[in-house]
């Protein structure tokens, strides 16, 4: 007996020094919680608390009835905008069209114009030299009254001939330039094309959006998971972030152990780790340390400890490790309480 229990003792004695153990571990996991992003009925839960989930299934839906009504509200104010705007664009086609051929004619009749103008002008030049000429002549009795009076007369027709060719020349310009002012009126179209353009993208924009908020109203599960736990009920009105539902990932999980500061240097990553699970007796699990905490627990309290009496009482704090399980023999569920021994050799 007594050499058994020295065997015994020095056995404990030896795993004192190259293990370390924790007896108040538990098993965690990340939690998600899913809120709602919009207001509404919530019409269905297929998943209730207990099922599994794969990543992308629909875990709740929240009445899409009326964001779905603005959509196509929407729609259809952008095809009656999408509608004038065709519209526009064939009215300037046609008026482009009707101003092109319209400046192009009355170009070509200022240009007439102007040529019939200056060929008159050269009739009256000539038509002065005659006159001229027909007054010595008529000084000198060659030729008589009433030959000047004819080449009088050629000058004078002619001169009313250049004032009726001016007049058509300036109504010919006046008309080519309302002709041309038929290009403001196209620029005038421009600007609503290009109004009704932004007022199209406004619209797409506002259904986009609206489009979103339908999708909100169907709620997935982001990863594979077991849903954890639901708040709400079908029938129920929910507001916007309000909780729904926790869920994990059942795959992964960990054992998270809160080691003594004075014991956390000995510690490393990849170090093996027994477990041994409350919940299954006689299971062995094999783990390995994957993270040492950066912060000891006492930092995340949600009570500070100040010391405001100036009395100093010495607590050793913990450090929070992370341990994953490698290929659990049986499934663990967050919270579970756990034993942990830390081979530390």
């Amino acid at each position: 007996m007594v050499l058994a229990a020295l065997v015994y003792g020095g056995r404990e004695l030896y795993l004192r020094f190259t293990h370390i153990y924790e007896y108040d571990s538990r098993v965690t996991a990340d939690i998600v919680t899913i809120s709602s992003r919009a207001d509404g009925w919530v019409v269905d839960m297929p998943a209730l608390e207990g099922m599994r989930v794969k990543g992308g299934d629909v875990v709740v839906k929240i009445d899409d009835r009326i964001a779905k009504l603005k959509i196509d509200s929407l729609k259809a104010q952008i095809e009656g905008i999408r509608a004038e705007r065709t519209r526009l664009k064939a009215e300037r086609s046609f008026s482009r069209e009707q101003v092109e051929t319209a400046i192009k004619t009355r170009t070509s009749a200022v240009a007439v114009r102007e040529k019939a103008r200056e060929a008159l002008q050269e009739d009256l030049d000539f038509a002065k030299l005659e006159l001229e000429r027909a007054r010595k002549l008529f000084t000198t009795k060659v030729i008589n009254e009433r030959q000047l009076q004819a080449a009088q007369t050629a000058v004078t027709k002619l001169e009313v001939q250049i004032l009726q060719m001016e007049a058509e020349h300036q109504q010919a310009e006046g008309s080519l330039g309302e002709a041309r002012a038929g290009e403001e009126r196209l620029k005038v179209i421009d600007a609503q094309i290009e109004t009704l353009t932004h007022q199209v993208a406004n619209l797409a924009a506002q259904m986009h959006q609206q489009q979103v908020d339908v999708e909100d109203r169907t709620i997935r599960s982001p990863v594979p998971a077991v849903i954890d736990r639901t708040f709400v009920l079908p029938g129920e009105y929910v507001a916007s972030s309000q909780r729904i539902l926790m869920l994990h990932n059942p795959e992964e999980v960990w054992v998270e152990a809160n080691i003594k500061e004075t014991q956390v240097g000995q510690i490393k990553l990849g170090q093996p780790v027994h477990v041994i699970v409350d919940a299954y007796p006689g299971v062995a699990f094999t783990g390995k340390v994957t993270r040492i905490g950066s912060a000891t627990t006492a930092r995340f309290a949600l009570l500070p400890t100040p010391n405001p009496s100036g009395n100093f009482t010495k607590i050793t704090q913990r450090v929070p490790v992370k341990i994953d399980i490698v290929n659990p023999p049986k499934p663990l569920t967050p919270g579970m309480m756990v034993e942990v021994e830390i081979d530390v050799r």
